[in-house]
């Protein structure tokens, strides 16, 4: 089980069909062009996978745009897959709600391309909100909504800081170090359960939210013990200069190895923080109840 929440943070993707004037029967545009013939092509797997789920080889022309940078811990990679997935449905005139929305992409990443990643970013992406995921042994996936004050949400948002390492990371090479042997941690994964289940009941309280900082910290040393890949020299320098400065607890998100670092931090402490950590990028964020959704639709008639 992992309690988890949307940001305001994007990634943007727009279609449009391909006019038949171009040597080029696709249009790729991210980090670099790519201009091919046939679906079979495209050398990004997530999109060239998504288009062969969907039987797409219409002319078409597709960009991509993210607020944060790739392998990062912050789930671009599978809000990619959700997003792209959620515009071509768009494009086909098939409705989806969030929940096949998210198996389809958990599919294709999983399945498909057979990428050792997690499940909950794609979930999220669907999803949006703040919510409890729990997985089941079956592969299935429950969400629940976290229902707390908005005066609650923004007491924890201001506590939260996000600082990116600069160590770029590829998640499933992470995961893939412990993935494969968590019959052997349960009791790790056992402990996180039930540090997110006590997490919701303090968020859901009227107590004081400093707990929070202490569960993030409890729940980073059992995530650190799932492979000695999930941290690193490194990383431990800064998370302990952070809590030296008066963080109380935080973690790497995503699979670990790099990325985003989060941490829980009460405000009289923050500027003390920022010092200690004054070498990475601070990152101003705040939660979103907001999962994909089309923001623009034109169909020429």
């Amino acid at each position: 089980m992992v309690l988890s929440t949307t940001i305001d943070k994007y990634i943007y993707i727009s279609c449009r069909q391909l006019p038949p004037f171009f040597e080029h029967n696709l249009r790729l545009v991210y980090s670099i062009v790519e201009t091919v013939k046939s679906v079979a092509d495209i050398q990004h797997p997530s999109a060239r996978n998504v288009l062969e789920y969907l039987g797409i080889s219409d002319g078409l022309e597709i960009h991509y745009d993210g607020d944060l940078p790739a392998r990062s811990g912050m789930g671009s990679s599978s809000a990619f897959t959700v997003g792209l997935l959620r515009v071509l449905y768009k494009y086909k005139d098939i409705p989806i709600d969030v929940n096949q929305l998210a198996v389809n992409a958990l599919d294709v990443e999983q399945n498909i391309i057979g990428e050792c990643v997690g499940s909950q970013d794609q979930i999220n992406a669907a999803y949006g909100g703040f919510n409890t995921i729990g997985f089941n042994t079956d592969g299935t996936f429950t969400v629940n909504p976290v229902t707390i004050s908005k005066q609650r949400k923004q007491q924890l948002n201001d506590k939260l800081m996000l600082f990116y390492t600069g160590i770029v990371r590829t998640a499933g090479t992470i995961a893939g170090t412990y993935v494969n042997h968590l019959d052997d941690k349960a009791s790790q994964l056992n402990n996180i359960s039930q540090l997110t289940k006590e997490a919701k009941m303090i968020l859901q309280g009227d107590g004081p939210l400093d707990r929070l900082g202490e569960l993030l910290h409890q729940s980073w040393v059992q995530k650190r013990n799932l492979s000695n890949m999930v941290t690193n020299e490194r990383i431990d320098f800064l998370y302990q200069a952070g809590r030296c400065a008066g963080a109380i607890g935080g973690k790497l998100t995503g699979a670990g190895g790099g990325g985003m670092m989060l941490l829980y931090v009460p405000e009289k402490n923050q500027n003390r923080v920022r010092e200690a950590l004054s070498e990475l990028l601070y990152i101003p964020f705040r939660f979103s109840d907001e999962g994909c959704r089309v923001i623009f639709d034109y169909v020429r008639r």
